[in-house]
């Protein structure tokens, strides 16, 4: 059984990707299409491997979806038109390619369902770049995992009419997950925090997509609304975390069998590649639809830069229509081609959207819309700013404001909680702390401390150097989980707080203060 030694061979690939500054799943992609020369056929292991990431991938996402955000014109519309504006430009790449290369002439129907595979972009590829970046929380990616999570809606559906086949009159009984929500999500408290608590979220993603299996929806949707149903609580934050570890271990079996699926015939081989160019088109476009919906120019660019890929969807689409005899089964090689060069062409150019945008910052500007709904907050005098209103960041503002009071502002994105931080009295402001917009009206020579507590480190690396680049030179302060990190910020001259290292002291403090108390 060769599968353990393609795992093998895939880490040492993501390894060497990351070394190149690449995104480590090109590693996986490349050891696929290596392995493919040597005739190594994946087992069944790793097959399944890939159907459980992708399950998993569905439902983390749905852990963390906001329903009311699908709802706005800007994802949705933005969604539906580019998908429209796709299907007709690549429907007429294919007619042109059959004109040019007879052997790949196809008939209409044939031209519509690939075109059709090609409108998507990859949720995997952008969460997992969106992770590596530690951007998860912000605008920009919640924007695009709206517009993702609509496209991978559209596809389930066209699965169900591929298949022939309609739900069973037995999934009217799904509605009643709703009342069960409540229930679930007691039962997840009294899963604990440890192994059981993991084990009870794999049983909700894989048992929840077997169940929609059986009434005859397609499992991967009923994954996305298993999590779904339970997002918005603090304990399916902590089943997100818990599960991601999971899903990225998994997802290593979705890329190596893209590559190990091979390469198209010649013909087919130049159009994939010409194919996975034209994915550049897809930002393009993405960006004047974005910002003619009101939203603002920055989120609209990194946005866009993200989505400018194709998607696995499209491979499982272009397989199912195989099966239905619609298309010819050598199609999906030569999408799994144009898929991996989306990947390649697509990975610098996200790298660098943060520079972009700060390089060419009065171009983009230009099309900025008059009902922009991103606002400039109040800053004015501000001394001391809280950069991440979590657990951490409102301890250290309640600390801090009890001495300088409305010198001190805080700043998150998680606008549900705006109002419980009002009802507490506390100075906060909902923006993006990466966002150099949001600093312009900021009087950064009067700011004296930042103190940096958001979600990732990458996050944090990101809005110092942010500052250090808008010429702050005032103290800035970093939580950190791990020692390297700590010696990361240090060596750019910041100081960080190690969460497990120091809390050791911080409890003997407390110690000390509850002997020297009276007794009771």
């Amino acid at each position: 059984m060769l599968d353990p030694l393609i795992i093998l061979i895939a880490l040492a690939g993501g390894l060497l990707s990351r070394a190149l500054g690449l995104p480590a799943l090109l590693g996986y992609l490349a050891a696929g299409f290596l392995l493919h020369e040597t005739n190594i056929d994946a087992g069944p292991m790793l097959h399944n491997l890939a159907n459980i990431g992708v399950t998993l991938l569905l439902f983390t996402i749905g852990l963390k979806l906001a329903p009311a955000e699908l709802l706005k014109t800007r994802v949705w519309g933005t969604t539906l038109l580019h998908m429209a504006l796709m299907q007709a430009l690549f429907t007429a790449v294919l007619w042109i390619a059959g004109v040019a290369m007879p052997g790949l002439a196809l008939e209409i129907s044939e031209m519509l369902i690939i075109a059709f595979a090609l409108t998507f972009s990859s949720t995997v590829f952008v969460i997992q770049v969106m992770q590596e970046k530690g951007e998860m929380s912000s605008r920009h990616a919640n924007l695009a995992i709206g517009i993702l999570v609509i496209q991978d809606l559209a596809a389930v559906l066209f699965l169900s009419a591929t298949k022939g086949t309609v739900p069973h009159i037995e999934a009217l009984f799904l509605l009643l997950l709703w009342p069960l929500r409540v229930p679930v999500t007691r039962l997840m408290e009294r899963a604990g925090h440890g192994e059981l608590f993991t084990m009870f979220g794999l049983c909700l993603a894989l048992g929840g997509a077997a169940l929609f299996e059986l009434v005859g929806i397609k499992g991967d949707l009923g994954a996305l609304i298993i999590g779904a149903l339970l997002a918005g609580t603090q304990k399916s934050k902590e089943l997100y975390r818990n599960l991601m570890n999971f899903k990225d271990l998994f997802l290593v079996g979705f890329f190596l069998t893209i590559g190990l699926d091979g390469w198209p015939a010649e013909e087919a081989l130049i159009l994939a590649l010409v194919l996975g160019v034209l994915a550049l088109i897809k930002p393009l476009l993405y960006f004047p639809l974005m910002t003619w919906f009101h939203t603002a120019p920055r989120t609209a660019l990194l946005s866009s830069s993200v989505l400018g890929n194709y998607s696995e969807f499209g491979l499982v689409v272009v397989a199912v229509a195989a099966q239905a005899s619609w298309i010819d089964s050598e199609w999906a090689s030569a999408i799994s081609l144009a898929i991996a060069t989306s990947f390649v062409l697509s990975s610098p150019i996200n790298k660098r959207a943060h520079t972009l945008y700060r390089r060419y910052h009065d171009f983009w500007l230009r099309f900025e819309s008059e009902k922009v709904s991103e606002s400039r907050p109040d800053t004015s005098g501000v001394r001391i700013m809280v950069l991440g209103m979590g657990n951490i960041g409102t301890g250290a503002y309640d600390a801090i404001a009890e001495h300088h009071g409305r010198e001190v502002l805080g700043v998150d994105l998680n606008e549900r909680k705006r109002e419980e931080h009002a009802r507490k009295h506390r100075r906060v402001v909902i923006a993006d702390a990466s966002d150099p917009d949001f600093w312009i009206p900021v009087q950064l020579d009067e700011v004296e401390l930042v103190l940096l507590a958001l979600t990732h480190h990458q996050e944090n690396m990101l809005v110092a150097s942010l500052l250090t680049d808008l010429g702050y030179t005032g103290r800035i302060a970093a939580v950190v989980r791990f020692s390297e990190e700590a010696r990361d910020l240090e060596k750019r001259g910041f100081s960080a707080f190690n969460l497990y290292a120091q809390a050791g002291a911080g409890f003997a403090d407390h110690a000390a203060a509850q002997l020297q108390a009276e007794p009771r």
